[in-house]
């Protein structure tokens, strides 16, 4: 088995016919016809049902291989391209966007990729999730880095979601707070407590549609402001909620304070990823990148 095989299956299978396959692969009809026919002895399978003047449709044994054979193309590719990365230095720039709570995730890929690659040149920047993706659509910048939610995508714009973790809504509390000795809070016992929120759409839909309805819910600020979310809490003052890998590996949020899961059946995971245009491939630097981010984290 050899990967000009692999390839002339995945041909014949897009075509049906061998002949526009040969065409397409500038050898000979004889030349494919063979190669497929020794793959089909090897593999002890028929790969595909041809007869003269009739199409090449694979069999069930054939559509199998072909889809595996497309996999393994795939990832030679993807070797390729990453082993290029490094015969080639890579220059240019990189424009990030993120939603600020995931912020910390980023240094260190950031950090390393900046090492190896010291000529290119990265900006990020905070935005809520409507604007990322607006920054997307208008090229402004190159990789955007958001809560995926189907309320901010936008209706036939071709905008391709790939996640790169999952999160949950979780409670940050003072350690010294009662309730750091409970493994879970539910609801009612959340709205009990002085709540201080950062000012972002995924947490306020959640306290409204998910919170609000067991009582009254004592909102004491809301902020963009971490430092003063932070202090709030190391006081005593009040409680947060936010998505788990905010607070996870988070300097700022790592002193006097506890992270407790909450309680509602509504708390399903909430995927974290970065968005592109369908249609326009990404840069060999994002690429690059976002491979890096997904290994990191």
């Amino acid at each position: 088995m050899n990967l000009e095989q692999l390839q002339y299956i995945i041909e014949v299978s897009k075509s049906g016919s061998l002949t526009m396959a040969a065409q397409k692969s500038h050898i000979t009809l004889s030349a494919v016809s063979q190669s497929i026919s020794l793959l089909e002895k090897e593999l002890g399978v028929s790969l595909f049902t041809r007869s003269r003047g009739l199409k090449a449709v694979p069999t069930e044994e054939g559509k199998v291989v072909i889809e595996k054979a497309k996999e393994i193309l795939t990832k030679i590719n993807e070797l390729k391209e990453e082993v290029d990365t490094y015969k080639n230095t890579l220059s240019g720039e990189l424009r990030i966007a993120t939603i600020p709570g995931p912020m910390h995730l980023l240094v260190d890929t950031v950090a390393r990729f900046k090492t190896d690659f010291p000529d290119v040149k990265i900006e990020i920047s905070e935005k809520g999730p409507k604007e990322i993706i607006e920054n997307i659509l208008t090229n402004k910048v190159d990789i955007g880095l958001m809560v995926i939610n189907e309320e901010y995508i936008p209706k036939n714009n071709d905008l391709v979601f790939e996640r790169v973790l999952e999160g949950k809504i979780v409670v940050a509390v003072n350690t010294k707070s009662k309730l750091s000795q409970e493994k879970s809070i539910t609801p009612e016992v959340l709205i009990k407590e002085s709540i201080v929120l950062y000012d972002d759409d995924i947490i306020q839909q959640f306290m409204d549609e998910n919170i609000a309805k067991y009582g009254d819910v004592n909102i004491l600020f809301v902020t963009n402001n971490t430092i003063a979310i932070n202090n709030a809490i190391e006081k005593g003052l009040a409680v947060t909620i936010g998505l788990d890998f905010s607070f996870h590996k988070n300097p700022r949020y790592e002193q006097g304070m506890k992270i407790i899961d909450l309680n509602t059946p509504e708390n399903e995971p909430i995927p974290y990823g970065w968005v592109r245009p369908k249609n326009k491939p990404s840069s060999q630097i994002a690429k690059v990148f976002i491979k890096r981010l997904t290994l990191n984290i």
